[in-house]
């Protein structure tokens, strides 16, 4: 049995239940094979009357209902598994933050959460099951067969071993071929969707025709691993099927010879051609519903090798203190180094920087240079291989993880809208703002276009934002930092990328009041933005390259018109 599964199935009540109903019933329903055998012989040997049938037909009526009993609460163990299994993996997720996830595709992640974990349901319904079977169903039908006869008992016994050998060494490459079928379905999804989110990039760039061709090549390559497991399955079928035959006519021809030698009876004879089958049959079963589990196996494996990997979480449950102060902090990074796994490069390179309270930031460089990563140790996503980052003093490892991001105000460069109202976009860092603080934040942020919206506050946008423009996307990202106005520490990564001129100047005008009266730390490559700072700092390959106070009008323009000349006006590092 998976171990990490079967603690899970140990953690959750409800689970325990419904997966102890279950194995009751499915051995109870094997159990009920011997009384229904030993009917069923006596009546046709005569050695019963006719009255033994309505016996009979009582055992048949009771295995049925044992049967749907075990249907319907295996359905509910799968249930229960899955959900926990998915809300774990879900809190997870957000627990890694954007370091944590570096390593794993997006398209991936869907995949596993969605359709691989639904492949659990064979090992949940069919497998476990199984297994309660085969461990006490074959025993009890061989003790009943020593007792009726020594001769066909030690058959069985000689025999049955052979079909979970056999079983083994076919399951060995089940695992390895599911495994990879697995692997080429979560590369399918991950692409596909990667492909998908890119498409408009794609287009303009001239190459969704050959990312078509890709597409198809990992798909063909899903179909091939596909085919390949059924083909072992196919074959594994036939090997516990041949194996379990010619053990069945091993007993079965001695049986007939004795039979017609007049040293058997018929009512022994009967029984053990009828008792005999069953005790492969557990087996068989068990190992044709072990290959059909594999692919949830292999699911699960990898859920719990994300729910396993070392993140966020792990170190924020060490450190409980609650930030020195609620005003704006200053902020100081002494010796700082980050290196995300699987890099050799270091995204900073030992930077020391100190932000003072109430001081606005600009940062500006290359894309790659480390200014999102900058961002993301501020908002702990991320934490440093060496050195340290200090608030107010006070080590931000040592500090309460949801207390300090309850003080920060963060405007990504691609915000995230939810398909739901505009207002409830806007509430979203705010949870319990009224209708009139969302009012207010929107106005704040020069959101004016959601009064001409179809129903304003209340219009449902797409996922993602989907019906609205990259400004007006943008003007929701600032409202609702304006809807947190307890936030002490403003955070924007590159919020004028792509956005026209008008869109640009409604953003600039909102960022220099949500600015104030803040610690604000700025990615900026647009002029605009970069005058609203009181400091330039310049990040090239992880280092802290130049430091400059912006004590004249016009150093943010001049040193903003050079960063867009240089690199233009790409977005943050990936």
């Amino acid at each position: 049995m998976h171990k990490d599964l079967l603690r899970l199935m140990r953690a959750e009540r409800a689970v325990r239940l419904h997966l102890a109903v279950t194995l009751v019933a499915a051995v109870l329903a094997g159990l009920l094979v011997l009384v229904q055998a030993e009917l069923l012989a006596g009546v046709l040997s005569g050695r019963f009357t006719a009255a033994a049938l309505g016996a009979l037909a009582a055992v048949v009526g009771v295995r049925a209902l044992l049967a749907w009993a075990q249907g319907i609460f295996a359905g509910r163990t799968a249930t229960g598994v899955k959900s926990a299994l998915r809300q774990r993996l879900l809190a997870r997720l957000r627990e890694l933050g954007p370091g944590g996830l570096a390593a794993h595709r997006s398209g991936e992640l869907v995949t596993l959460t969605g359709r691989g974990l639904d492949g659990l349901d064979a090992y949940l319904t069919g497998y476990l099951p199984s297994i309660a079977v085969a461990a006490v169903v074959p025993i009890a039908v061989l003790v009943r067969l020593f007792a009726a006869d020594l001769a066909s008992a030690v058959i069985v016994l000689v025999t049955l071993p052979l079909i979970p050998i056999f079983g083994a060494l076919v399951g060995m490459t089940t695992k390895a071929v599911t495994e990879r079928q697995y692997l080429a379905l979560s590369r399918l999804g991950g692409h596909f969707l990667d492909v998908v989110r890119g498409l408009p990039t794609l287009r303009a760039f001239g190459r969704a025709r050959y990312q078509a061709g890709v597409i198809r090549e990992v798909a063909e390559a899903h179909r091939s691993a596909t085919m390949r497991t059924l083909r072992v399955a196919f074959l594994s079928s036939l090997v516990l099927e041949l194996c379990a035959s010619l053990s069945l006519a091993l007993v079965a021809v001695p049986i007939g010879l004795r039979l017609l030698g007049g040293s058997l009876d018929l009512t022994t004879a009967l029984l053990v051609l009828l008792l005999a089958p069953e005790a492969y049959l557990p087996l068989r079963a068990m190992g044709t519903r072990f290959h059909a589990s594999m692919e949830g196996v292999a699911a699960a494996d990898a859920a719990f090798t994300v729910l396993d990997t070392e993140g966020d979480a792990r170190r924020e449950s060490a450190g409980r203190a609650a930030p020195p102060s609620a005003g704006p902090p200053e902020i100081r990074l002494e010796n700082v180094t980050v290196r995300y796994p699987g890099r050799e490069a270091a995204a900073l390179e030992d930077v020391t920087l100190t932000i003072g309270p109430g001081e606005r930031v600009a940062l500006v460089g290359e894309s790659g240079g480390g200014k999102s990563t900058l961002l993301h140790l501020l908002l702990g996503f991320v934490q440093p291989a060496a050195g340290r980052v200090l608030v107010d003093g006070a080590d931000l490892r040592e500090l309460d993880p949801a207390a300090w991001r309850a003080r920060l105000a963060f405007v990504a460069q691609r915000p995230h809208l939810f398909a739901t109202s505009v207002a409830d976009n806007i509430r979203l860092g705010a949870p319990g703002a009224s209708d009139e603080d969302v009012r207010r934040a929107a106005e704040a942020a020069h959101a004016d276009f959601v009064a001409a919206l179809p129903q304003g506050f209340a219009t449902v946008v797409g996922e993602r934002g989907a019906n609205l423009s990259a400004g007006q996307r943008q003007r929701v990202a600032l409202a609702r930092a304006f809807c947190r106005p307890d936030a002490s520490v403003l955070l924007l990564d590159e919020p004028t990328a792509r956005l026209d001129g008008r869109s640009e100047a409604a953003v600039v005008a909102g960022t220099a009041e949500l600015a104030r009266g803040r610690t604000a730390v700025i990615v900026a490559h647009r002029p605009a933005m970069i005058d609203l700072a009181d400091r330039i700092i310049r990040l090239h390959a992880g280092r802290v390259v130049a430091d400059t106070a912006d004590a004249e009008p016009g150093v943010g323009q001049q040193q903003g018109e050079r960063v867009a000349a240089g690199h233009g006006e790409s977005g943050g590092e990936a």
